[in-house]
């Protein structure tokens, strides 16, 4: 008998793409004493961040609540960006983060945190060698080509939390793809698309060094944060033109990431420019 939804496709209509296994999920990330408290998959929202961030306002939601979509209507990247992918093609997840130990001033390291996890978790996972764009985007290679499969959106959540989002292209095929540039693993080539087996990966490594970075009080340097992100950052050692608030844009050399997660930009006039907010356009060589 074929399955049939009056509302739309069914869940099992992509044999390709089965869906995640929530009660597995929770079997292998929740633990005693570990960060994640709770794992819930939903088919259909607009945004997992904004429902998280909902949950934590309203007090529906403790630290390490894991928040999966199958589908995201309204996915938003940095700069109001719309993500959009097939249902159940790609990872679509938030967590929610209450780093109490650690200062204000160095909460800016979540998001290249986060890419840090994702990177190391994939490449365990998946066997694919994922590279960071500052300060959000995960890169894959496709035939030769660096192509963006994924991005990272913090926000807070009242004056204790964050949410942090991650979408990631994982079964997207050519076709499918919202722009030529965009990539997904299963092009890069990797050796696994179990979404399940990816989805427990990523959160294991971000426990893992969310763990690290706040027991050394968001330390970037004694937590090695900021060695890790600076070797795995495809940004650094390219010419790069950093689209910058008011119009103003900068050419130069991403040399450096400093204390603050900031990537230092040296013109060609040999002067340093330490840049905490913007768009990164990578140039080709001349």
């Amino acid at each position: 008998m074929t399955p049939h939804n009056a509302s739309g496709p069914s869940r099992w209509s992509d044999l390709d793409r089965p869906p995640l296994n929530a009660t597995a999920l929770r079997r292998g990330l929740l633990h005693e004493g570990g960060l994640w408290t709770s794992v819930d998959v939903v088919q259909r929202t607009g945004s997992t961040n904004s429902d998280l961030v909902a949950r934590a306002a309203s007090g529906a939601a403790d630290e390490g609540a894991v928040l999966v979509a199958e589908e995201q209507t309204a996915g938003r990247g940095r700069l109001d960006r719309r993500w959009t992918a097939p249902p159940r093609s790609g990872l679509f997840f938030s967590v929610l983060l209450r780093p109490a130990e650690v200062p204000l001033e160095r909460w800016g390291w979540l998001p290249l945190l986060t890419g840090v996890a994702v990177a190391t978790g994939l490449s365990r996972a998946a066997g694919v060698d994922t590279a960071l764009k500052w300060p959000n985007d995960l890169l894959v290679t496709v035939a030769g080509e660096e192509r963006k499969a994924g991005g990272i959106l913090a926000e807070r959540a009242g004056e204790d939390g964050v949410v942090v989002g991650v979408g990631l292209n994982v079964s997207l095929r050519a076709d499918e793809l919202p722009v030529p540039q965009a990539g997904s693993l299963a092009l890069a080539d990797a050796v696994s698309t179990d979404r399940d087996t990816l989805l427990r990966s990523v959160l294991r490594s971000l426990e893992t060094w969310y763990d690290r970075w706040r027991s050394a009080g968001g330390d970037p340097v004694t937590s090695t944060l900021q060695e890790t992100y600076a070797a795995g950052c495809a940004t650094l050692g390219r010419q790069v033109r950093a689209e910058l608030p008011g119009d103003r844009a900068l050419l130069g050399e991403a040399v450096a990431i400093d204390g603050d997660g900031r990537l230092v930009i040296a013109t060609a006039e040999g002067v340093r420019e330490a840049v905490g907010a913007g768009d990164i356009v990578h140039l080709r060589p001349a």
